[in-house]
């Protein structure tokens, strides 16, 4: 019969001399989700190429060319605008992987779509506000987000003046 030390005599030997990174927050198995549709502030990071192919939280591969995100806050499947708040650069995304897991950062995003908002390798973080469209709620339900323009539904309306029409001045 083994004893309960015996269980991990497998698990690798920690280091108490190997350097920390103090920065990490550990992840946590059961985050508050955020289903109130409301816009955060914070900084945005992207996917480093070795999670390339690798599963993300909801089981499908991590690809660089797409538009995936990771959040800690964010239900999967939640669709989102980021906007790089140097640049002014959007892109819609899709929350699929939870993270990161980096003090103060509040989504990891592909390279592809780092490139779109203008986060370049060398700058490696930019400040960003994630504005949800589109949140899944339990029971297969869609919230939508705050009164953020969806750019994927360009819904402008060209003001036109006609000269056959009167002057008309608004109250």
């Amino acid at each position: 019969m083994a004893s309960d030390t015996d269980q991990d005599s497998h698990a690798p030997r920690q280091d108490s001399h190997a350097p920390r990174e103090a920065s990490r927050e550990a992840p946590t198995p059961n985050p508050q989700l955020d289903t109130s549709g409301r816009a955060r502030v914070g900084t945005a990071s992207f996917y480093a190429k070795e999670f390339n192919g690798k599963k993300m939280a909801d089981g499908t591969p991590m690809q660089p060319h797409e538009n995936n995100a990771a959040s800690k806050t964010l239900p999967l499947g939640t669709t989102a605008m980021v906007t790089n708040l140097q640049t002014g650069r959007t892109a819609v995304v899709t929350i699929r992987d939870r993270g990161p897991y980096v003090k103060g950062r509040i989504v990891d995003l592909s390279p592809a779509t780092a490139r779109k908002i203008g986060l370049e390798p060398k700058q490696g973080l930019t400040k960003v506000e994630v504005a949800p469209l589109e949140v899944p709620l339990p029971g297969g339900r869609m919230k939508a987000g705050g009164p953020y323009p969806d750019p994927r539904k360009d819904t402008r309306v060209a003001a036109v003046r006609s000269p056959d029409l009167p002057s008309t001045r608004w109250p």
